[in-house]
């Protein structure tokens, strides 16, 4: 099993989270103040394609991690994992 051990992977991920726990306490204070439905929905909706963000950003990281600890990953077939974990990580 994988864990993260780049400083910077835990940082960005740690940061994400901490942004989608301000959302959810937003959320809250929205539902204690009875706020529209429609507002909270959205609010909800932002927050949850946030954490599937964070979620997409774990998975490409798992397999930049796995697989650049294969042998004879050559730095160009690297350099595509990279590409690889990054656009699963924008667009997924």
């Amino acid at each position: 099993m994988q864990k993260l051990h780049s400083h910077e992977d835990k940082r960005s991920l740690v940061l994400r989270l901490k942004r989608v726990e301000g959302q959810l306490r937003g959320i809250q204070q929205l539902i204690e103040t009875e706020e529209d439905c429609e507002a909270i929905a959205q609010q909800l909706a932002a927050a949850r394609r946030a954490l599937d963000k964070t979620f997409h950003a774990m998975v490409a990281c798992a397999i930049d991690h796995h697989l650049a600890g294969q042998a004879g990953v050559t730095p160009g077939l690297q350099k595509k994992i990279e590409n690889v974990s990054a656009i699963i990580a924008k667009y997924a």
